[in-house]
């Protein structure tokens, strides 16, 4: 697979990618490769591997009912 390095990233562009990356929960690489493919409408969506995803995370919650006020902790968690 080809190697590709990235030369004089502004400071405020690399900031936005980690945190982006981080927003998504992947590494700065995979971050830009996204960023990438979707300039370039490349990446297809295959909906069938988005609802074998949504069935697995359902399946490892399923045995978990969170109450209606842990939902609101969880969203008003790190709000000021």
């Amino acid at each position: 697979m080809p190697t590709i390095t990235l030369k004089n990233i502004p400071n405020d562009l690399y900031t936005q990618l980690k945190k982006a990356a981080n927003a998504h929960h992947r590494s700065l690489n995979s971050e830009i490769l996204y960023c990438v493919e979707r300039t370039l409408g490349i990446h297809k969506i295959d909906t069938s591997e988005y609802i074998e995803v949504a069935r697995k995370l359902r399946a490892m919650t399923s045995q978990h009912n969170l109450t209606e006020q842990e939902l609101n902790d969880a969203k008003n968690e790190g709000r000021s």
